[in-house]
């Protein structure tokens, strides 16, 4: 089996001169989890740590770099899926840390249950030894600025949402033929306190299966959880679309119910990949027989080598 990794940095409207912040840091983040399956690694270590990665990275909205809520706070969701399993763990509305991801992983291998929230989710954290972190440490000078212009009562959080680059994903299949997804946000720019949106419930921030594929998503997530799109996703892989085909029409159908904006990392049990978006742009990455794919725009898809 051909391991492969793809990424996402987020769907939304993004700046010429940020293209390149954004795209320099999924291609890293995809260069590290292809790595990770080169040697061996399993799929649910290659997506976590590959997000763990991303949510390093103040361009994007996820751990630092966190988008704020209203109070000014950051509170994060995330969530993880082994398709090999159907095994799966998240996290919603947690702070002071600086890799949710992880502790979505410990919810999937050290409880009994799928999701742990708030102040649940931090007594955990604590329980098994993750260290809290500073909230300043999270708070990027952007996601200060961006809550600050939302303060005005005509302010549209979910239009001005898609300005920045934003939650993070990643899917991949190993060597075994194992896939796994896993996503991690910091939520809409001033959401209500308590807010939590796609990325953490499954079906809707993330889907994996072997015998289906594996799904991770980004972009609006009140919308995106109206047509659980990674269920509806892999309902048309099932049918015998391709990734491709299967995205494109579920997007479609998400614009046409729902007028929702957003994108989507895919990849099938035998490998074949796709990064699709109806949003202006997405940053993405997808490492496959060493060669990186990469693009930003609508219908971008360059090459390097690995």
């Amino acid at each position: 089996m051909l391991p492969v990794v793809v990424v996402h940095g987020g769907a939304g409207y993004v700046l010429k001169q940020r293209f390149e912040v954004s795209t320099a840091g999924v291609k890293e983040a995809a260069r590290k989890g292809y790595a990770i399956l080169k040697s061996g690694g399993s799929a649910l270590d290659a997506v976590v740590e590959t997000v763990a990665i991303l949510e390093n990275n103040p361009t994007y909205n996820a751990g630092r770099g966190s988008m704020l809520n209203a109070k000014g706070e950051v509170e994060m969701d995330a969530l993880v899926m082994d398709g090999r399993t159907l095994a799966c763990g998240a996290v919603s509305a947690v702070r002071r840390l600086a890799n949710p991801i992880h502790l979505a992983r410990l919810v999937m291998e050290k409880t009994s249950h799928v999701c742990l929230t708030a102040e649940g989710a931090s007594k955990f954290a604590r329980a098994m030894g993750i260290p809290e972190v500073p909230e300043e440490s999270l708070i990027t000078d952007h996601a200060r600025k961006c809550w600050k212009d939302n303060q005005c009562p005509d302010a549209n959080p979910v239009q001005y949402q898609m300005g920045k680059m934003g939650t993070v994903g990643a899917v991949a299949l190993d060597v075994h033929g194992n896939l796994a997804c896993a996503t991690s946000t910091g939520g809409i720019v001033n959401k209500m306190e308590g807010r939590v949106g796609d990325t953490p419930c499954i079906g809707c921030g993330g889907y994996a299966d072997n015998k289906l594929g594996a799904v991770s998503t980004t972009g609006h997530g009140e919308a995106i959880m109206k047509i659980t799109l990674p269920r509806l996703i892999l309902f048309y892989m099932e049918q015998g679309k391709s990734p491709e085909e299967a995205s494109d029409m579920a997007l479609a159908y998400m614009m046409e119910r729902v007028s929702g904006l957003g994108g989507v990392v895919v990849v099938d049990p035998k490998g074949t990949w796709a990064a699709r978006f109806n949003s202006k742009y997405m940053s993405w990455a997808a490492a496959q027989q060493d060669q990186l794919h990469y693009g930003v725009s609508l219908g971008e898809d360059l090459t390097e080598p690995l």
